[in-house]
């Protein structure tokens, strides 16, 4: 399908919606690997208590930004989401074994919101998934 096809399925409303909903997982992705990255104390005291040791944190930082920075751009968006579920998988699995239930939350919640997000804006991926009603 060309891209001016692909663009003219998408409502301005949902396009609108997925660009919000995928601001928000941005912000917040970016937001968590920055600290990873400069290794805040909270984050230092975080990962120690899931279990990690301090020296991976950076290299998870690193790997999230990558990741965040792949979703952003639209020809790589669908490889971004993908790299981002299995970060955010990865972290759902570290919390149900470390934290109480209520951590877990937050990784599943940004997960569904980043495919979502991306469901919303992007025609290729409507046309690999389409939802009838």
């Amino acid at each position: 399908m060309p891209p001016a096809a692909e663009s003219a399925s998408i409502s301005k409303g949902a396009l609108w919606a997925g660009r919000i909903i995928s601001a928000l997982v941005v912000l917040f992705m970016l937001f968590d690997s920055i600290t990873k990255i400069l290794r805040t104390q909270q984050v230092i005291d975080a990962t120690v208590r899931i279990g990690f040791p301090v020296s991976t944190i950076v290299g998870i930082g690193v790997t999230l930004l990558i990741s965040t920075i792949l979703y952003v751009i639209p020809q790589t968006s669908i490889l971004g989401a993908i790299l981002l579920t299995g970060y955010l998988g990865g972290a759902t699995a570290a919390n149900v074994r470390a934290s109480p239930l209520f951590n877990t939350v937050f990784p599943i919640l940004f997960g569904i919101l980043a495919w979502l997000g991306l469901y919303l804006r992007e025609g290729r991926l409507r046309a690999l998934l389409p939802l009838k009603s």
